[in-house]
């Protein structure tokens, strides 16, 4: 699992394009990197996402720089501030934990609830919730949706 969080905490994707923009990137570089994603949420200033790596699967670190790159360069691009500080730091857990896995998984789906953005996450557009209920076999969905999320240790300050 991967959290990572703009630069002071700054609000900078805050439109539907930069959103759209960003998530882009994100399924590009985790399928170049070899990470097949299992949950994304993409805010205005800070993401997460859940991927598992491949059996070819190359290194995480290079993986979010070139992420954190790109979508640096879109933005400041955008809002017509070049070089700007767009990303200030990211923490990754590698989730062992049966368990704990499923409580992240459902954390991430809904994180965009959590943040006071939508009240049904699968009507957030840069979240994995709607792709996850269109996929997910029925049990699987309703074993996620039931664990609880609210007790996590996951940064998510923002």
């Amino acid at each position: 699992m991967v959290t990572a969080g703009t630069y002071l905490k700054k609000r900078l994707f805050t439109s539907d394009e930069l959103l759209g923009a960003a998530q882009e990137p994100l399924f590009r570089t985790a399928a170049e990197y070899r990470r097949q994603l299992q949950a994304w949420a993409i805010l205005a200033n800070h993401y997460h996402f859940i991927a598992i790596p491949s059996g070819a699967a190359t290194s995480l670190s290079n993986m979010i720089r070139k992420l954190h790159a790109q979508t640096a360069t879109l933005v400041n691009r955008t809002l017509g501030t070049p070089g700007r500080k767009v990303w200030f730091q990211y923490w990754d857990t590698h989730l062992t934990f049966e368990k704990s896995y499923l409580a992240r998984l459902n954390d991430v789906h809904n994180n965009p609830v959590h943040h006071g953005l939508t009240a049904v996450a699968s009507t957030y557009p840069w979240c994995s919730a709607a792709w996850f209920e269109q996929n997910a076999k029925p049990p699987l969905l309703r074993t996620v949706r039931g664990f609880r999320y609210d007790r996590l240790n996951v940064p998510d300050d923002f």
